[in-house]
């Protein structure tokens, strides 16, 4: 069984292929594509994904892309059981949930906000600091009485918050006032085996010196 993930290590999304697939045991080849060189542009790759985005994974015959759509199938195709994405209807709809909450919401509001100041050298903007703190304080009302994102068990949708929280761990946010984050975060780094490795802040902060 050969497994292809066509990812490039800055992207949270790419990176919570690799954490679910690691909790998994699930081994995978990496194909880093380096998108500042659009190499994801390529004839080959185009017949691959022709939306040409990462993150792309190739199972055998089988190709997916987008990073929801990847994990979920990884959790269902080779999970041992269904801990991971809840069959019950509305336990997976609260997970589908926080799929959309943290691309819609979080990662987009945190990208408009810290990456103009991070690579364009721009000055804060306070009305996208707010909307941004106000997608954080979301977050933390989810996690206000239990330990993981829906309820007291471990999803697929912490793994891919836990993806993007570690984005700005590396860019030194502060987690201070956001006591819930701060304590799941902590549990997540704990829990994922390879978190250091794959989403670490000290990789990240190389990876986003690179970028620079």
């Amino acid at each position: 069984m050969t497994i292809d993930l066509y990812y490039t290590p800055w992207s949270p999304n790419c990176r919570a292929v690799q954490l679910t697939a690691k909790l998994l045991g699930i081994d995978i080849n990496l194909k880093r594509l380096q998108v500042s060189k659009k190499e994801q542009l390529t004839s080959e790759f185009i017949k691959i994904n022709p939306q040409h985005t990462v993150p792309t994974l190739v199972d055998n015959e089988f190709v997916i892309w987008e990073s929801y759509a990847i994990i979920t199938y990884l959790a269902e195709q080779y999970g041992k059981d269904a801990s991971l994405y809840p069959t019950d209807p509305k336990q997976r709809a609260l997970v589908n949930q926080k799929f959309y909450f943290d691309m819609g919401t979080l990662y987009h509001r945190f990208a408009e906000y810290y990456y103009p100041m991070v690579f364009k050298k721009t000055d804060s903007d306070p009305e996208k600091k707010a909307k941004f703190e106000e997608a954080a304080n979301i977050l933390e009302y989810f996690l206000e009485g239990h330990e993981f994102v829906v309820g007291n068990n471990m999803t697929l949708a912490d793994i891919s918050l836990a993806a993007t929280i570690a984005t700005f761990d590396a860019l030194d946010f502060n987690f201070t006032p956001y006591k819930n984050i701060t304590q799941w975060y902590g549990k997540m780094k704990n829990l994922l085996p390879g978190f250091d490795e794959i989403s670490g802040k000290d990789v990240l902060t190389q990876l986003i010196k690179e970028k620079k």
